[in-house]
């Protein structure tokens, strides 16, 4: 596990061996690269991967920001652009085509901000599976990405969504209505929901939201679905 700089100057997490045969590309919440994401990379390398976290905020110093501090991390997620997340993306996988992995060998995953990071990640067609843990703008478009519901029309590889029907800020109903878009791509795609999940469940650093139930099967879900969709290099 260390920090990584990249030729270009990008900054990322990374954890696991290059002698895996599979990768992991873990997208952050609004929060940043922090403690908490920094573990759940730490736990997919302990799983077998080679993962790597990308520093989204890194135009802005890479800062983490308090689970309590919102305000914060708006103004850091208002900097980021549909151009500028692209580049990251393709950086990440530059990277790691580096240690001999291929789209068809490399997973991405993202929390908050970052399940509709990897949403979008799933049509560049450089993943061989994807997952959103509660990944919003569903009706309305962030980052300069279009609506997901607009998105899943270019998703080029399996996809699962995993959301908490106590999340007030993604009702039930776009849930819904992302899952009966999905359902008509070309890949494979699922989505679980859970009764007693709010934003946030998975996350161990939000005592308030974190279910672990729930986190606990999201992320053996995530898992089984990667193990399932992904080839070995």
């Amino acid at each position: 596990m260390t920090e990584q700089t990249l030729p270009s100057g990008f900054p990322v997490y990374v954890a696991g061996s290059t002698d895996a045969t599979r990768a992991v590309v873990v997208i952050q919440e609004a929060f940043g690269v922090n403690d908490h994401i920094r573990s759940v990379v730490d736990r997919f390398a302990d799983e077998g991967y080679f993962a790597v976290a990308p520093e989204l905020f890194h135009r802005d110093g890479s800062p983490e920001v308090d689970y309590d501090d919102f305000p914060e991390a708006m103004k850091y997620m208002a900097n980021l652009t549909k151009e500028g997340i692209t580049n990251d993306l393709t950086a990440t996988t530059d990277f790691l085509a580096t240690g001999g992995y291929q789209a068809a060998d490399i997973a991405v995953v993202g929390y908050c901000m970052g399940g509709t990071v990897s949403f979008y990640a799933a049509t560049l067609g450089t993943f061989g599976a994807a997952a959103s843990f509660y990944g919003g703008g569903i009706e309305n478009g962030r980052f300069g990405f279009p609506p997901l519901l607009e998105l899943a029309k270019d998703l080029r590889c399996p996809w699962i969504g995993l959301y908490g029907d106590l999340d007030q800020g993604i009702p039930v109903e776009q849930v819904e209505a992302l899952r009966s878009v999905t359902l008509k791509s070309k890949v494979r795609t699922e989505i679980v929901r859970y009764a007693n999940g709010a934003h946030g469940f998975h996350c161990d650093g939000r005592p308030a939201a974190y279910n672990e139930a729930a986190a606990v099967d999201a992320h053996q879900c995530t898992l089984d679905f990667f193990d399932a969709e992904l080839s070995d290099k």
